[in-house]
Order: C-alpha cells, then structure tokens, then sequence
C-alpha cells in the first residue's frame, strides 16, 4: 500500500487514502508521521482487496523529526 493522498492531519496523526500497487484497491486509514510508520508500517499494509503487501518504501513524514508541534 502506498499514501495516495492525505485527507486530514492534526499534529503528527493523519487520514489518510491508500491505494494497492498490485490491484489499485482503496481504503481509508489513520497514520503517524514519523518515518517508522512510513518506512516500516505502511510498506507492510496487506491489501484488502489482494491480500498483498509491497514491502517497499513510497513516502516520508511531512514534518521533520525534531520539530516540535
């Protein structure tokens, strides 16, 4: 799964669309944007529609990681 677009962000928790690389199945989600939820929980998101997961990085946090909000 990868972050298609964010819908909302409050601080560092977000909504966001994610679509699947393999099948291009949508779903909504809630996130944290810290570059462990990029790097490590996005990458392995199974699909709902296939099941899959990509294991691949596709984005990075929005806000630096010493930033203070």
């Amino acid at each position: 799964m990868h972050i298609r677009q964010k819908i909302s962000q409050y601080r560092r928790d977000f909504t966001a669309e994610y679509e699947c690389e393999f099948c291009g199945a949508r779903q909504q989600g809630h996130g944290y944007d810290d570059s462990y939820f990029h790097e490590q929980v996005i990458p392995n998101m199974e699909c709902g529609g296939c099941g899959k997961s990509a294991s691949v990085v596709t984005s990075s946090p929005d806000v630096p990681a010493e930033a203070v909000i």
